[in-house]
């Protein structure tokens, strides 16, 4: 449930921006007891932590990486977790895990903010039109059956055979398997507020559609596409690593979570290591999207942010 904002003109007041009686003190107060109850929420914190340690671990990673992602030791090959100066271990080739597990994880971020891209830039447009246009919604909805009834993997598997395995073709299919989600939550939102008082006054002064969508529709749906964000995240990057452990995602040597499981199911019982850390580090990933997510739903949810 989106936090309402309640546009000046609704009130009776200018349409100047800032000359409404209480407007924007409407939409500050909306947004101090959201982040209030951000705050009050642990797991929220839990989450914000992790996605913290993860973000600045992928854009520092060329700084505090010890080696190279794909620097071989040949003379090093299955080392123990905690050897001096592979502190995660190496691979069969001698990587140090602790790079690529660096390198991998910016690769899954770069993935998800590709695909949640794609998803918002596609899916939000089509959400309002769908929604407010009925003659257009029939189209709409049925170009969303079209999109579900192909999963990401069959997507994913023509955009390799036709241009190869690829990030940017990995994050294209999985934003492509997101958009109808996408459509579906911001057409919800419009037909939701299509119908509130302040659409209707401004209907009434004659104001364009366009106009009512961006101005009244789209700031109050916008709190549904960021936690649909936070959601199409952690899909998305188990979904790259769904990809690169098939060899149709991010192509070898380049580091990747789903790579490096993919080559640790050759030796799991020589050096277990190499399998559990990248699979932990996907699993702390999406754990911190979805306790975040979460905790931004209940804090944009006025019903549950009032209790």
């Amino acid at each position: 449930m989106a936090i309402q904002v309640v546009p000046a003109e609704a009130l009776g007041a200018s349409s100047t921006p800032g000359e409404g009686a209480g407007g924007g003190d409407d939409l500050g107060s909306g947004r101090g007891r959201a982040l209030r109850s951000l705050l009050r929420n642990p797991l929220g914190l839990v989450g914000a932590g992790l996605l913290l340690v993860v973000v600045l671990v992928a854009l520092l990673a060329p700084l505090i990486a010890p080696y190279p992602p794909t620097q071989v030791h040949f003379d090093t090959p299955f080392q123990r977790l905690g050897t001096k100066g592979f502190w995660l271990g190496t691979d069969d080739l001698g990587r140090d895990l602790m790079s690529r597990v660096f390198y991998g994880t910016r690769a899954s971020l770069e993935v998800g903010v590709l695909s949640v891209a794609l998803a918002v830039v596609v899916g939000v447009p089509l959400g309002l039109v769908s929604g407010w246009w009925r003659l257009l919604d029939t189209f709409v909805s049925r170009l969303t059956d079209l999109l579900l009834a192909f999963p990401f993997l069959i997507l994913a598997v023509g955009l390799a055979a036709v241009r190869g395995p690829s990030l940017t073709n990995a994050a294209l299919a999985l934003g492509i398997a997101q958009v109808p989600t996408m459509i579906r939550v911001v057409r919800a939102e419009t037909l939701r507020w299509r119908g509130a008082d302040f659409v209707t006054s401004a209907r009434a002064m004659d104001a364009g559609s366009g106009w009512i969508l961006g101005r009244h529709i789209l700031p109050n749906a916008a709190s549904a596409v960021i936690v649909q964000a936070t959601v199409i995240m952690p899909v998305a990057i188990i979904g790259e690593a769904t990809l690169s452990f098939l060899g149709l995602g991010i192509r070898p040597p380049a580091p990747s979570l789903g790579i490096m499981l993919s080559d640790a199911q050759q030796y799991i019982f020589r050096a277990p290591a190499a399998a559990v850390i990248p699979g932990v580090t996907i699993a702390v990933i999406c754990l911190g999207f979805n306790f975040f997510g979460d905790a931004l739903r209940d804090a944009l949810d006025p019903t549950t942010s009032s209790r």
